[in-house]
């Protein structure tokens, strides 16, 4: 068991995750400023893209490139520094570190070291996203950036269909068609929200049916960054597919060949679609208990 104490001895050197603007610099915490001002060094992921943010507050502070290519070759050069009692901020292009961008390994590898590591509030899109679409904000779950493949984002989306909370995504614009079609195809055709460009000047949120925003993708042209807030999977449609939860294989085969008047081959199919299952593996537990 580990415990840290994060303000008992501000001597010690500190990894501070300071959250950035996610679009109106004027979203910047006082205390971020100060912490950014206060450290030795700042690891960031675009180096050009904080110096701006930089420059526009006037903090004179080094920079350090800290990215998803080299952050683990950085990150023993950070830990050394902060060992030897300076303190570090690091931060993303926007919003929270460590939150699908770098971070989580240097803040890890900080905890088994016992290396003091403070996070501070500020900007995420997905919240945001999340408050303003009017969808459920009793539970949610976040999860990211979907796979790029179509085979592998739709067996991430069937992994995440039954889950009854909020669902949290990032997308990029040159993928959000494609998503939304693998949306479609596995969890249906659900309530959904696109929050765009958000605390910027054109921030948008466009909130409808999967299909009616597959529609709007079709009719305009896609720009700026997209969260995804899509309403979580219900009881009824939980009971509905998964009616078949407290038959065995065998049951659940003679099911359909009794109750629907499938054939043995067809039924075996139908089972395997059912229970996410190889065909050839509900064949040989019927056959088994059949022969």
């Amino acid at each position: 068991m580990k415990i840290q104490k994060s303000f008992n001895d501000e001597n010690l050197g500190t990894i501070y995750v300071v959250p950035t603007p996610i679009g109106n610099l004027e979203d910047i915490t006082f205390r971020a400023l100060n912490t950014l001002k206060s450290v030795s060094i700042i690891a960031a992921e675009d180096t050009r893209n904080t110096k701006k943010l930089l420059n526009y507050f006037e903090i004179n502070v080094p920079l350090i490139s800290y990215h998803e290519h080299n952050k683990l070759s950085r990150e023993e050069q950070l830990l050394e520094r902060v060992r030897k009692g300076d303190s570090i901020a690091i931060v993303s292009d926007a919003g929270m570190p460590a939150i699908s961008d770098p971070g989580y390994e240097l803040v890890t590898s900080a905890i088994e070291e016992e290396l003091k590591v403070v996070v501070l509030p500020g900007a995420n899109a997905a919240l945001c996203a999340l408050v303003g679409s009017g969808l459920s904000t009793n539970a949610f779950y976040f999860y990211g950036f979907l796979p790029r493949k179509k085979k592998d984002k739709e067996a991430e989306l069937e992994r995440l269909k039954y889950i009854q909370a909020s669902l949290l995504f990032y997308e990029s614009p040159h993928r959000i068609k494609e998503t939304l079609l693998a949306m479609n195809k596995v969890l249906g055709n659900r309530q959904i929200v696109i929050a765009r460009e958000l605390t910027k000047r054109f921030e948008e949120f466009i909130r409808g049916s999967v299909e009616e925003l597959m529609e709007w993708t079709d009719q305009n042209e896609q720009k700026g960054e997209f969260c995804l807030v899509v309403s979580g999977s219900d009881s009824e449609e939980i009971e509905t597919e998964l009616w078949w939860k407290d038959l065995n294989v065998m049951e659940h085969v003679d099911y359909y060949i009794n109750e629907n008047h499938l054939s043995s081959k067809e039924a075996i199919k139908q089972v395997a679609i059912d229970r996410k299952m190889p065909k050839r593996e509900v064949y040989q537990t019927y056959h088994v208990h059949v022969d």
